[in-house]
């Protein structure tokens, strides 16, 4: 079979159906539990640790230490002035 000038630029154009799968699976391993996971992923979808420490959300300290810290500073106030 022989193809014309104009099919065969079309063929030449053509983007190899490989090449767009070996995009969409880039994958790596996760530094935690070493299971493969896409390349751009923030956090491991098995063990659900994040990737970066710049992707890890801040830490806040529960709202329960948060108000017994207050109410035992505010004993150790009254406790202090006598009340």
């Amino acid at each position: 079979m022989r193809f014309d000038d104009e099919e065969e630029d079309m063929l030449d154009e053509a983007e190899d159906p490989d090449e767009d799968s070996e995009e969409a699976e880039d994958t790596m391993a996760c530094p935690y539990c070493r299971k493969q996971i896409h390349e751009d992923s923030v956090r491991c979808p098995y063990c659900e640790n994040y990737i970066s420490e710049e992707d890890t959300p801040p830490h806040r300290m529960p709202l329960w230490m948060v108000i017994g810290f207050i109410a035992c500073l505010a004993v150790a106030v009254f406790w202090a002035l006598g009340w």
